[in-house]
């Protein structure tokens, strides 16, 4: 948030000499330079461009003294806020970006929406804040996107705004097809298309467990069951219980059928029911073993409020003091103040001299 400043005030006192100097050359102007009988003879010569300009001489003066006393004031704008964070809490955040998230279940803004949009939007308003949610400014959090494999997009960082732009790029994995239409990348669309639901968490608790924080936490997003991977999700537990790392698990949609986007033989865009099948009972046992709770999103109201009650559960204890950097500005009225001067200094000596 940008402000604006004065180092020494004090200095703008100097303005109200300059504002009596001002009146006075008001006043003397209104005064007869000449006395003279009858003066209509002069009314009828002609005044030149010269004569016009040289009564502003004087204010060329008075602008540059005033900007030189804004200069000495030392105005200052101030650059940016910055946060210093006491206590907070370190939390990764795990995003499914397996095929089922393509289910179109949700809504967002009055539209269709798919699962992954949904949890996207849902996490910006959770580190962001809202009308509802006041933000996570002091918590360091990460993010990894998980498919058949978990990818760590990005590392802890209290620079949310840089989370929040990579937090963009986190998509499902599509089809890429060659020019007489075949999918040529088959194999490891499959296997990306997956849920590796363990190594997610293995690599969310080992991002974390060097950390020096309050609370560790890992919340993680999934609508699906761990199907990929190395690790199971009991060796995630126990990762994350040796290290102090709480899970709070997000089971997205529910069992049954959900609508997916597809292309009917005549290659319009169709919408087609397909089964989908939600672990819950994995998902539970996570949150429980490691101190956390589990939560259902069935809907795009359901997914905020689950946002909203973790962060009533993960506190933040902060001081929250701001400091801000200042620019100087002085050189933007010390440099025009005394060039005006020098101005009004030349111009008397020479082009608008008075003779005594």
């Amino acid at each position: 948030m940008l402000s604006f400043r004065f180092e020494d005030p004090l200095w703008l006192l100097a303005l109200a000499p300059l504002a009596l100097l001002a009146y006075a050359l008001v006043w003397r102007r209104r005064r007869a330079a000449v006395l003279y009988s009858d003066v209509g003879l002069l009314k009828n010569l002609p005044v030149t461009m010269a004569q016009r300009l040289k009564r502003f001489v004087p204010w060329i003066l008075i602008a540059g003294l005033a900007l030189i006393v804004v200069a000495l004031a030392r105005p200052q704008q101030g650059l940016e806020d910055f946060r210093i964070r006491t206590e907070g809490i370190a939390m990764e955040m795990c995003i499914d970006r397996s095929g089922s998230m393509q289910a179109l279940d949700f809504h967002l803004d009055g539209r269709r929406a798919n699962r992954l949009e949904a949890v996207k939007r849902a996490f910006k308003d959770f580190v962001a804040g809202n009308d509802e949610l006041p933000g996570r400014p002091d918590d360091l959090i990460g993010l990894i996107a998980f498919g058949g494999y978990a990818d760590a997009k990005c590392p802890l960082t209290l620079d949310h705004g840089a989370l929040l732009e990579v937090l963009k790029s986190v998509k499902i994995p599509q089809p890429v097809r060659d020019n007489q239409g075949r999918v040529i990348n088959e194999r490891l669309l499959d296997e990306e298309l997956s849920t590796a639901i363990g190594d997610s968490v293995v690599l969310a608790v080992d991002r974390l467990k060097d950390i020096d924080a309050a609370s560790k936490v890992v919340i993680l997003l999934s609508d699906g069951e761990h199907n990929a991977g190395i690790a199971d999700p009991t060796a995630a537990v126990e990762a994350a219980k040796a290290y102090g790392v709480k899970i709070y698990t997000i089971g997205v949609g529910s069992n049954g059928l959900a609508p997916f986007p597809a292309i009917d033989p005549l290659g319009r865009k169709v919408l087609v029911n397909r089964p989908v099948r939600l672990d819950e009972a994995t998902l539970r046992h996570m949150a429980e073993a490691t101190g956390g709770k589990y939560f259902n999103a069935r809907d795009t109201e359901a997914l905020e409020s689950v946002y909203g009650e973790i962060d009533q559960l993960e506190k933040t204890v902060s001081e929250g003091r701001l400091y801000t950097e200042y620019r100087e500005l002085y050189r933007f009225f010390l440099l025009p103040g005394l060039a005006l001067v020098l101005l009004q200094v030349t111009l008397v000596s020479t082009r608008f001299r008075s003779l005594p």
